[in-house]
Parts: structure tokens; sequence; C-alpha cells
């Protein structure tokens, strides 16, 4: 009878330790799991976070693309109805250079305020799990850009998309899993070329892309300002943010925008930015110039320039330096 109860003993204890280690697979969403990719829970430490900043699984969230530091963030809506960062996480590959996608084919990842609903989510993604940025959306369109498939997904790999580890994109895809589940009907995608700090903007203000650039910061500064995802339209071709405008009038993309009002608190706001971002610039080429100064009176430099334009397209791994890629079969063919 001991003898039973000793082996009874030990298979109980075998079960339950191979029972948790199961459990701790499918939590940390690596290795042995329980669930498919594309079911996997969030992690426990991303659950603690939220809770620590007044948010719950199925809270709202809005990300953030930077192409040139190669992240990309989540924010998720707090209690109090405003967004906080949740996650930072790195961006494996991107591909293209610095500048807004124009033409199927050009390889350039995209660049502005993308929409995601739950019909673009794709969890049988040859690149492990994706969604579809929504490109072209109404701007792009209304400029004439064309292109398709444009995804954030797996595998590492990219041919104008935006390429995550499978381990990282599946924390993605669980928390815009989950967001939808509760009750969230899309989510807001900014894809910027880099942040859109003063000195950013210096050191690329000869760029060809500029003004797009500005109009791509003026909504990222809405969004700094008030926590919110900014409402976005279209009219006479260009991104307009948060207008409001009177009831039976619309936008439409190709035509002038209508009589529009953004909230008061807001466009003072914003005003007090803009100066303020005025200032940091200004000050920000006088430091340049100095340096300019400096060097060519040492005689260690030619004057430098604030931004030299570069015309090859390239495949950006974080972390290290940009492969040159040319002629080279383009996987978006086979939809992730």
């Amino acid at each position: 009878m001991a003898i039973t109860r000793a082996r009874v003993i030990r298979l109980v204890s075998k079960i339950a330790a191979l029972s948790a280690i199961l459990f701790l697979a499918g939590c940390q969403g690596g290795g042995l799991s329980l669930f498919p990719k594309a079911e996997r829970p969030i992690p426990n430490k991303i659950i603690m976070t939220m809770k620590a900043k007044g948010m719950t699984s199925h809270s709202p969230i809005a990300l953030r693309i930077f192409k040139e530091e190669s992240t990309l963030e989540v924010w998720k809506e707090k209690n109090t109805g405003r967004y906080d960062l949740l996650e930072t996480y790195e961006i494996c590959k991107w591909s293209g250079k610095l500048g807004p996608k124009f033409k199927e084919g050009d390889r350039q990842a995209p660049e502005g305020f993308y929409t995601v609903t739950p019909a673009q989510m794709n969890p049988k993604s040859s690149y492990h799990l994706a969604f579809n940025m929504g490109y072209p959306n109404t701007y792009d369109r209304s400029n004439k850009r064309t292109g398709a498939h444009l995804m954030v997904h797996g595998a590492c790999s990219s041919a104008g998309c935006y390429s995550m580890t499978d381990e990282l994109v599946e924390e993605i895809y669980s928390l815009a899993r989950e967001s939808f589940k509760g009750g969230q009907r899309n989510f807001q995608i900014q894809a910027y070329p880099f942040r859109m700090t003063p000195e950013n903007m210096v050191r690329h203000e000869n760029s060809e892309h500029y003004e797009f650039w500005k109009m791509l910061k003026k909504g990222s500064d809405h969004f700094e300002i008030t926590k919110i995802p900014p409402k976005v339209d279209v009219c006479q071709k260009n991104y307009v943010f948060n207008r409001v405008i009177d009831k039976g009038a619309r936008f439409d993309s190709t035509r002038a925008c209508p009589e529009s009002t953004v909230p008061k608190k807001l466009e003072l706001a914003y005003l007090k930015k803009v100066q303020e971002d005025e200032i940091a610039m200004s000050e920000h080429r006088q430091k340049i110039r100095q340096k300019e100064q400096l060097e060519i009176l040492l005689g260690k430099n030619r004057p430098a320039l604030v931004h030299e334009k570069d015309t090859s397209t390239k495949i950006v791994k974080a972390g290290s330096n940009p492969v040159t890629t040319s002629n080279t079969p383009n996987p978006a063919a086979n939809t992730p």
C-alpha cells in the first residue's frame, strides 16, 4: 500500500511539473506552447505594466513607427481616456530610404497615417504573423500613389514592409487582437521618417520630402499634446488633423478643404508648441553654423551640408549598416 501511494505521489508531481512548464511556455510566447501563434496570450510582464498604468488588455491601442530609429511603439488608452506608451519594439528590418512610398515596386516602406481593422489581420501569413497597414490610404490615392500588401509582419525580411522578429510580432499581434475583442473597431498607425524633433527637422530640412514631413509633424504634434490619436482627414490632397466642420459638409480628398475649426484649447497649445519648436530649430541651426565655421578656421573639414541626398535603395536592419540592394525579387508578391 505504501509503495502504491509513493508511486501515485511521484506521478502527480511529474504531471504538475509538466503542466507548469507548458503553462510558462505558453505565457512567454516562445518555444513549446499550448496556443496557436495567433492566439498566444499577452506576456505577463506586459499585463503587469498595463495594470500599473491604468490599462486593460482590451483597452484601445495605437502604433507609432520611426524609420530612422528602427522603432515601433505601442500606445494604449488609460482609464483617463488618454494614451500612454506601453512598449517599444525594435524593428528588425525595413526597406527603402527615408521618404514616403510612391509606386508599386519602389521597395519603400510607407510613411503617413494608416488604419488597421480586424479584416486586415492575417494569422496565416507566410511571414509568421502580419497585419496590413492599409496602404494606399485616401491621401496616397489622391496623390496617385500605388502599391499593395504593405505590412507589419514577422520573419525579419522586408520588401517595402516593416518586419519584426517572430517573437516581437506575436506580442504586437496579441495586443491588437485583444483590443479588437474589447470593441476597438480599428487602430491607427502613425509612420514617421524619424522622431519629429526640432533637431531632426533641421537636419533634414534640405530634403525633397521636407514639406511632406512638416505635414506629418503637425499630426505628431497634435498627438503629443493631447495623447489621443488625431482625427485624420484629407482635402486638397493634404492631411488635416482634428478639424471640425459644419453638419452636412464633408472632406473631399482632391477638392478644396471645407470651412473648419480646431478645438480652441488644442489650437492654442499647438501654436505654443510651434513657437517653441521654431526657437529650438533656430538655435540648432546656429550651433551647426558655429561648428562649420570652427572647422573651417581649424582647416579640419569643408563646410558640412545639413543634409545630403541619398538616392540608393536600402534594406535597413536594426543594429547594422544598411545594405544596398538592386534588382532583387520582391517577396511582397507573395502576400504576407
